[in-house]
């Protein structure tokens, strides 16, 4: 029996492959996508892969994640620096939660540098582009079938 991993992507996400092509590069959404579905086929692991500029829905999501799923592989973008929300919902549910980002946020403004996901999350895997959410199903494999 397949494990269910949701992934959720935070604002923004969508416009991935226009958007500052300097720093997030030409890999669009779909692209990201297409790559967390063939990895989790060779992992064993069912996708649920969505994106939303809304925060509210977001915490809806991590909430559904929480009955539905065995780990949660949140990039969580802007929000990542602002949302008490979102970190309130990943301590509810109580499921394994990887924080991804593309860009290495350490490398960039210091307002990216404060993190109220990763206090909560089981690991966070930032600066490796699109490769972080390989990196991530990966890792929560491991975790959710020791």
């Amino acid at each position: 029996m397949s494990a269910s991993i949701y992934i959720l992507n935070g604002p923004n996400l969508n416009r991935l492959g226009t958007r500052e092509p300097e720093t997030y590069g030409s890999t669009t959404l779909g692209d990201i996508e297409g790559l967390c579905r063939d990895v989790g086929e060779d992992l064993n692991l069912e996708i649920e892969f969505r994106q939303s500029n809304h925060e509210g829905l977001l915490v809806d999501w991590i909430q559904e994640a929480g009955d539905l799923a065995q780990g949660l592989v949140l990039n969580p973008a802007a929000f990542t620096h602002t949302s008490v929300a979102i970190h309130d919902a990943i301590r509810a549910v109580e499921i394994p939660t990887v924080e991804v980002h593309l860009s290495n946020v350490f490398a960039r403004e210091a307002f990216r540098h404060h993190s109220y996901v990763s206090p909560v999350a089981l690991g966070v895997i930032c600066g490796f582009g699109a490769t972080g959410y390989r990196l991530a199903l990966e890792a929560l494999s491991t975790v959710i079938r020791p």
